[in-house]
């Protein structure tokens, strides 16, 4: 590239072209580093994008910087976090210092391994000497490695000048100093403390901190210089963890400048020092528990393949994969504009929905990227325009984008990489959403009876659809144990199974398979041994249900004589109508947000009471306990945008929605109050955290009660916030009543996100921890002769029934299915003996040693 001429970059790596903005990685996505493009790769051979020299190659392999014609310089960085594995699941190709082909291999990676060991695989071609270079085009779509044009750059001009001015020697690697004044600051030794030392995301820090400074600035190191404000210059000094450093400046901000990086260097420039320290420690005892705790799939093998049990149970049946592409459409249309418009407004509200996903991801990374590249494909040129010239050729729009995404997936296919799988199921799970819109909802594709349904993930209205279906049992890669898809399928004795693998979704359709998902596991091509032993599992759990069933009429209560009312968790009149029909003694948790999913706009107040009445006719004397409106953090509703959070599980959700969305709480209010329960209703508040929260919100219930002339109605909370369990003497007096929500209670005592399919087998409410809370909250209640239950999934949980019991509890509201199995563990029961268990088990430092301490030569009976 002569000075003044463009250098056009090809794409290095195959795969969805993804914006740098849209890298889970702060450092990229701000373009700290630099401006760039981002590539999720579905081939593992790194190739250089132009003719270049390799000024830097990290000893870890994973980064690699080059530098081109007219001082362009380009640095690579393979997937997120990458540094960490040390060079693990990398090959060089190529030595610094070497003279480089465009299209020349550069390095290899095993994407397989990444994938289990880093956050992500997307890989970053950032431009870093960007005072000099601009990026003038950008590529979209999918890129193929070496052929495919990525970004052209050029070089700016500046006022009064004729030619861009060249990089100083500094910005290209660590040999000069920068130029010095006369009077300069020097620093005392500072030691770099980040685990991997300046690789690219705490060099990309410290440059951009010192490029705020009106000084020149540079970094020694053993007698070697480095230009403070580029990234390539600081990682080519080689400052490995615990490499002494000099800062030195000169200039009218030079003794700030100074001192502030000092600072930022021994903070660890933005990175967890302390979090780093914790991983190394730990690195002994990971290396050991890895098999069983960090990864479910490590132990995948060609016939089994291992997940989270989302609702337990045991199916046989053929293999059917939900095609999000199937639907009826007419393949002609007369009026080529409207068929255009529609297109238009379909890929604008497909467009909304992938970015209210990807707020609503939060700190998910993996969520997030995958809704992140969706965004991408579905924005892919060559799609769009095959679909507009099919379209004026006389398809109907819905024809025309169906048979475009099909053609792209076929073109993903030739490529015959291990990877193309989850890609192409990407481009069809992007392909379908669109569809959805341009054919108004339409037919959804049948599942045959008694079939295993395989899909990417499954929203709740899908659950219900299978249901009604009679599928035999539901596997999905995508979802949590506490999403409301979850709660469905144990609502409706449905065995499911998440966090698989995504290799499942290439399984052939209509194989048999086996779903065990209490042992979470699908197993493919059984033998006939096997079939007959599963086969005999579930003629004895049949055997063994019809005799629960024939008994879930009659009370629950101990061999002691101590009595606990066993209540439904629902979510609608259907659910209500089933709970009576099982035994339930009336309805612990009614989840009023289900009636506002899958629609285009909130149910009206008219809806709302309809609704709530059915529900309450259907119970008869029976109680009915109704919980506001909660959503946002894992349940957004398309609606109803909330403000983009970093972390939405800890942002505008659950109570907080009325602060924010007034009118629509008030709304719900006068629904409930209007509702006539023959045995009264109390209201639940979700996701309450403080007393001030509470409060507000007690005032807007008696402002909305006296207004219509109701009598006073029961209030309790939800005791699924630590700080509740922990204040529960203070809640017990301005409340009737508590609801212990051990879903919500467990993710934010543990940490964890509920709804993170890694951490999902991990979250587990007999975790001494969380036992303690309850407790906590239980023993405040009885204090104050405040009524207390559990409406969580462990209440649900056999094996966790004599603990809750021993705790005191004295109402557990269960999923629909699970009344006549929990109605009969409790007659199984001496509440005496469940009192000297819960004891033990508060003591106890582990989920695990309590789930021991009941195993069934241990249980309390």
């Amino acid at each position: 590239m002569h000075p003044g001429e463009s250098l056009t970059l090809l794409a290095p790596l195959s795969g969805p072209i993804v914006p740098i903005e849209s890298v889970p990685d702060a450092v990229f996505a701000d373009k700290i580093v630099g401006d760039g493009i981002s590539i999720d790769p579905i081939s593992q051979t790194l190739l250089a994008p132009c003719d270049a020299t390799v000024t830097q190659l990290h000893a870890a392999r994973h980064a690699i910087t080059l530098s081109a014609a007219a001082g362009v310089e380009i640095m690579i960085h393979v997937g997120i976090d990458t540094v960490g594995l040390k060079g693990e699941g990398f090959t060089a190709r190529v030595s610094q210092g070497d003279r480089v082909s465009a299209g020349q291999a550069l390095l290899e990676f095993d994407a397989d391994l990444l994938l289990r060991k880093a956050p992500s695989l997307l890989t970053q071609i950032v431009v870093l000497s960007g005072e000099t270079s601009a990026i003038v085009e950008r590529a979209s779509g999918v890129a193929r490695a070496g052929v495919s044009r990525l970004m052209t750059v050029s070089p700016r001009r500046r006022a009064g000048e004729g030619a861009p001015r060249a990089s100083s020697a500094g910005e290209g690697g660590a040999s000069r100093p920068p130029p010095r004044a006369t009077v300069g600051v020097t620093s005392a030794l500072v030691v770099v403390a980040n685990p991997h030392g300046l690789h690219a995301r705490p060099a990309a820090v410290l440059a951009s901190e010192a490029k705020s400074f009106a000084a020149d600035i540079s970094v020694e190191l053993a007698g070697r210089n480095a230009n403070a404000k580029s990234v390539v210059a600081l990682m080519n000094l080689g400052a490995g963890p615990g490499a002494e450093l000099r800062i030195v400046g000169s200039g009218s901000e030079a003794a700030r400048a100074v001192a502030r990086l000092v600072e930022l260097v021994r903070s660890g420039l933005g990175e967890d020092l302390s979090a780093a320290h914790a991983a190394r420690t730990a690195e002994p005892e990971r290396a050991a528990a890895a098999p069983a705790s960090s990864t479910p799939r490590a132990a995948d093998d060609a016939r089994h393949v291992h997940g989270v049990s989302a609702s337990p149970g045991l199916a046989i049946g053929p293999i059917c994969k939900i095609d999000p592409l199937a639907a009826d459409v007419d393949e002609h249309a007369d009026d080529t504009e409207a068929e255009l418009a529609r297109l238009q407004k379909a890929l604008r509200h497909t467009r909304l929905e992938l970015k209210q996903l990807v707020a609503a991801s939060g700190k998910r990374v993996e969520q997030a990227q995958i809704f992140s590249a969706h965004l991408t494909m579905l924005d892919d040129p060559e799609m769009i325009t095959r679909t507009e010239v099919a379209i004026v050729e006389g398809k109907s729009a819905a024809f025309a984008w169906r048979e475009a995404v099909m053609a792209s997936c076929r073109e993903l296919a030739r490529l015959s990489n291990p990877l193309l799988a989850a890609r192409a199921n990407d481009l069809r799970d992007v392909g379908g959403r669109a569809l959805r819109h341009l054919v108004g909802g339409g037919e959804a594709q049948a599942a045959p009876a008694g079939s295993i349904v395989v899909a990417e993930s499954l929203t709740p209205s899908e659950v219900v659809r299978l249901a009604d279906q009679r599928v035999a049992g539901l596997v999905s890669v995508l979802g949590g144990t506490t999403s409301h898809a979850a709660i469905l399928a144990r609502s409706l004795g449905l065995p499911y199974l998440v966090g698989a693998s995504a290799s499942l979704l290439a399984v052939e359709a209509g194989a048999t398979a086996v779903l065990d998902a209490e042992g979470a596991v699908v197993l493919l091509r059984p033998t006939a041994a096997e079939l007959d032993a599963y086969r005999g599992r579930l003629g004895a759990r049949k055997a063994l249900r019809e005799r629960q069933e024939a008994a879930a009429g009659e009370r629950a209560v101990t061999r002691d004589g101590v009595r606990v009312a066993v209540l439904a968790n629902i979510a609608s009149a259907d659910d209500a109508r089933k709970a009576v029909r099982l035994g339930a003694e009336g309805v612990g948790l009614l989840r009023t947000e289900l009636m506002f999913f899958d629609r285009d706009a909130a149910p009206t107040e008219a809806e709302q009471i309809a609704a709530y009445q059915e529900i309450a006719d259907a119970l008869g004397e029976r109680p009915l306990v109704v919980r506001t409106l909660d959503v946002g953090g894992d349940k957004p509703l398309s609606y109803m945008p909330l403000p983009a959070e970093d972390n939405p599980l800890l942002g505008i959700r659950g109570l907080r929605i009325g602060a924010l969305h007034p009118a629509l709480l008030r709304s719900q209010l006068r629904a409930i109050l209007a509702a006539r329960a023959p045995a009264g209703h109390r209201i639940l508040l979700p996701m309450v955290a403080s007393l001030e929260e509470l409060r507000e919100a007690k005032q807007v219930l008696e402002e909305e009660r006296r207004r219509a002339g109701s009598p006073p109605v029961e209030l309790g909370v939800m005791v699924e916030v630590p700080s509740v369990a922990v204040q529960a003497d203070r809640f017990a007096a301005e409340v009737d009543f508590f609801s212990i929500g051990t879903n919500d209670l467990t993710q934010y005592t543990l940490a964890m996100d509920r709804t993170h399919p890694r951490l999902a087998g991990r979250q587990d409410a007999l975790h001494p921890a969380v036992l303690r809370l309850i407790d906590t909250a239980v023993q405040a209640a009885k204090k104050r002769e405040r009524h207390v239950g559990i409406c969580g999934a462990v209440a649900s949980d056999p094996e966790a029934v004599a603990v809750l019991v021993g705790l005191g509890v004295t109402e557990l509201s269960v999923s629909v299915q699970a009344i006549p199995e929990v109605k009969a563990r409790i007659r199984e029961l001496d509440a005496a003996r469940c009192r000297e268990i819960a004891r033990a088990a508060l003591d106890l430092g582990t989920a695990a040693e309590v789930r021991a301490l009941l195993a069934p030569g241990a249980r309390p009976g």
